[in-house]
């Protein structure tokens, strides 16, 4: 049986925690292979600078340091931030999967442009970086915001009957108007709207959670990993420093 090892990004209750949980009943996965959530011990309160970026980086690069050890067979980030993934290639053997790069190569076998709807103009920065890493900023349509302030906690629960109409409406500009012939979704809190938006829209529907789970999956029964010319290990990792770190942010609060 493989183990994946799902590094949710903020503190959060077990309740909370469950409804990120609901991500694996979005995508068909073999009898073989069983997924872990857990939360980082501290992060930022919400990611809308390169101040934040760093600390979550920080706070996934511990969360998920000990995964190998531990007997876990891989590894996803649930944030299209893809914090913590690079620091972890180069800490893990194991493959490392964020689904921000996913969606947007997923993207790309399925149309030849892709439009992200997002629930916050504040996120915008997040895609910016990966188009410019991945070179795909000409097959961005558009990135479209509704401008609902996010919930990392309680995500979209209880608000289905105003939030999933906006985020239809949006996306519909962005196949219209744009010519978009791909949506994705711009956070792995607004999951619970794919299942209603793929059903409303004429274009396929990307779910960056799920992407990434099976993404793992597909990555263990190939045998493939990330590529170490790409991530060097480091020289002198410093494994002691960075629980330090998480323990002291712990004391005096998130």
């Amino acid at each position: 049986m493989a183990k994946v090892l799902v590094l949710v990004p903020f503190p959060m209750t077990e309740e909370n925690r469950a409804q990120r949980r609901e991500q694996l009943n979005a995508v068909q996965l073999g009898p073989e292979i069983e997924f872990q959530f857990e939360s980082v011990r501290a992060a930022p309160k919400n990611y809308v600078s390169q101040y934040d970026l760093v600390l979550a980086d920080m706070g996934m690069l511990e969360a998920g340091l000990d995964a190998q050890d531990r007997g876990f067979d891989a590894v996803c980030i649930d944030t299209m931030s893809d914090s913590g993934v690079a620091a972890l290639r180069s800490a893990l053997d194991i493959p490392v999967i964020g689904p921000g790069r996913a969606s947007m190569l997923m993207a790309m076998l399925l149309g030849d442009r892709f439009s992200i709807i997002t629930m916050w103009r504040s996120w915008n920065h997040l895609y910016t970086r990966t188009l410019k890493d991945l070179r795909l900023t000409d097959h961005c349509a558009s990135v479209r915001s509704i401008d609902v302030d996010p919930d990392n906690q309680g995500l979209l629960k209880g608000k289905e009957d105003t939030v999933f109409p906006l985020l239809e409406k949006t996306a519909l500009r962005c196949v219209e108007e744009d010519g978009a012939q791909v949506i994705l979704l711009g956070s792995t809190t607004m999951h619970q709207a794919h299942a209603y938006l793929q059903r409303k829209l004429p274009v396929p529907v990307i779910n960056p959670g799920p992407l990434s789970y099976k993404m793992a999956e597909t990555a263990l029964g190939l045998g493939l990993s990330h590529s170490r010319a790409a991530y060097p290990r480091s020289l002198a990792p410093k494994d002691n420093m960075v629980a330090a770190m998480l323990d002291a942010a712990q004391t005096f609060g998130h």
